[in-house]
């Protein structure tokens, strides 16, 4: 059997395609993403121009999927379609120009869909671990060990948001720093309040923005898709940290751990992380390379 997941980010447009094996698991073979940016004209509504990439990305990724003869697809879209006031239009054109029906999730099931994509990726012990999952309008926080969940809590804190509310200058000046941490700290107020509830070993983050940390530091891996950064040790990290958020959009570019892509938003996303780093005062920072849609094709392939 070969099944299809379609993430519908704020910021990208995730597919992948995987053959189910006979015991369940199941074997990559097709992915793509593309930068679709639907908040890139607010977060309240998606814009014309937005509107017109996700359709046109959605139109292709439906001629793939009769290509790859997909038995089951399953498309969900998280936050820029739950807040845009035209998201339910945005949902219908889809379906009625591809067939693909788009099913909207909360924050709950995206938590539980992410730990369940992680868990593959990561070893999970009696220890709890945070698990922090970055998008492009929410941020979700899971606190966690491989059996249960203990907390988690979706928070509008995402890239997208940040940039469109602190980024205006560049490079990013002192008082839009000061002015996005004040935001942080009262948004993720009910996280410091969890992290006093439950002890936490590491900080898990998802693939995406925490990649460029990868890039730079990670010299080693807990299995094939979790990659190790021991911030206890990493001496050069605040150094790096300052680099980036200090840099102009020319100098990011001219930076080969920063994806073209990720030029523009990679500096409030670099003070998200130091702020999380900072508020957990973890040792350590686990990155999986598995994430919401690896839990949606581990849930498809055992039903």
């Amino acid at each position: 059997m070969t099944l299809a997941i379609i993430d519908l980010g704020t910021n990208i447009f995730h597919l992948r395609i995987v053959r189910v094996l006979p015991d369940a698991s199941y074997e990559g073979i097709f992915r793509q993403s593309r930068f679709i940016r639907l908040a890139s004209e607010g977060i309240g509504a998606i814009g014309a121009e937005p509107f017109q990439r996700g359709i046109d990305c959605l139109t292709d990724y439906a001629q793939i999927l009769s290509q790859y003869q997909v038995d089951r697809t399953k498309a969900i879209g998280t936050a820029a379609l739950r807040t845009a006031n035209n998201g339910a239009t945005f949902i219908q054109t889809v379906k009625e120009k591809t067939g693909l029906d788009i099913t909207l999730i909360d924050g709950d099931q995206e938590a539980h869909y992410i730990h369940k994509g992680v868990e593959q990726a990561v070893q999970f012990g009696a220890d709890k671990k945070l698990i922090m999952d970055i998008g492009g309008g929410s941020v979700e926080f899971i606190i966690a060990d491989l059996d249960t969940v203990y907390w988690a809590q979706s928070f509008p804190v995402g890239m997208a948001i940040l940039y469109g509310q602190f980024h205006h200058r560049d490079p990013i000046s002192a008082t839009e720093i000061d002015a996005l941490n004040t935001f942080l700290q009262q948004q993720l107020s009910p996280l410091s309040q969890a992290l006093t509830q439950h002890n936490i070993s590491d900080l898990v983050g998802t693939k995406g923005t925490f990649d460029v940390l990868v890039a730079q530091f990670s010299k080693e891996k807990l299995g094939p898709h979790c990659a190790v950064l021991p911030i206890a040790e990493l001496r050069a990290l605040p150094v790096f940290f300052e680099q980036v958020i200090q840099a102009t959009q020319a100098e990011r570019l001219a930076m080969p751990e920063i994806p073209n892509d990720r030029i523009d938003m990679i500096v409030v996303g670099m003070l998200l992380i130091r702020f999380v780093l900072k508020m957990t005062g973890v040792p350590r920072l686990l990155v999986s390379d598995y994430d919401v849609k690896e839990g949606v094709l581990a849930e498809m392939a055992n039903a």
